[in-house]
């Protein structure tokens, strides 16, 4: 919800942008970036779903009886897979971030100045999405038995958290420092 937060404030300052004849050498790019990032709020709000329902099986899973060897081996088996569709959303979710990162990046530079804020406050969503996003696939991960698809999952995602919350980060700096310190 925190990303689709954030791809919504985004579109609202490409829409308050749009028109303006003070950004008219930005408009076409303004009317790619619009539905961009309405699309992506969609999807992320689709992928909260998503989340949601992936996370069902692997309570289940929890609940599997244990008592013999053939239920303990049917739990674990039930369990890997559970915890591998839970991780999922989780990091389809990452990605889709990183997208709307890039967008609100890129609407500091040409968004209008009477609603920049919005683009910081986006770009400081979007980094708690990120965070919040990866705390899941990272605790699911830690449970799986399949060490090297788990480290690898894990490396990519710190990857994703790592560049977007970066990239996030910058923008919200340059829009505080450009609000801060402008000159009147």
């Amino acid at each position: 919800m925190a990303g689709a937060m954030a791809a919504s404030l985004g579109a609202m300052v490409a829409n308050l942008t749009s028109g303006n004849k003070k950004y008219a050498d930005v408009q076409g790019r303004i009317d790619e970036i619009i539905p961009q990032l309405e699309a992506l709020r969609d999807k992320l709000l689709e992928l909260a779903d998503a989340d949601a329902a992936a996370f069902a099986p692997l309570s289940k899973a929890y609940g599997l009886p244990k008592s013999t060897p053939e239920e303990q081996a049917h739990k674990a088996q039930v369990m890997e897979a559970a915890l591998r569709t839970a991780c999922e959303p989780p990091y389809q979710i990452m990605e889709t971030i990183s997208q709307v990162v890039d967008l609100l990046a890129e609407l500091s530079k040409i968004g209008t100045r009477i609603a920049i804020s919005d683009v910081g406050a986006g770009a400081a969503f979007a980094s708690a999405a990120l965070k919040g996003a990866s705390l899941n696939v990272f605790i699911n991960a830690k449970s799986m038995k399949d060490r090297d698809y788990a480290d690898e999952l894990v490396a990519k995602t710190q990857t994703l958290l790592d560049d977007g919350c970066q990239n996030a980060d910058r923008t919200y700096l340059a829009v505080e420092r450009g609000i801060r310190w402008a000159k009147h």
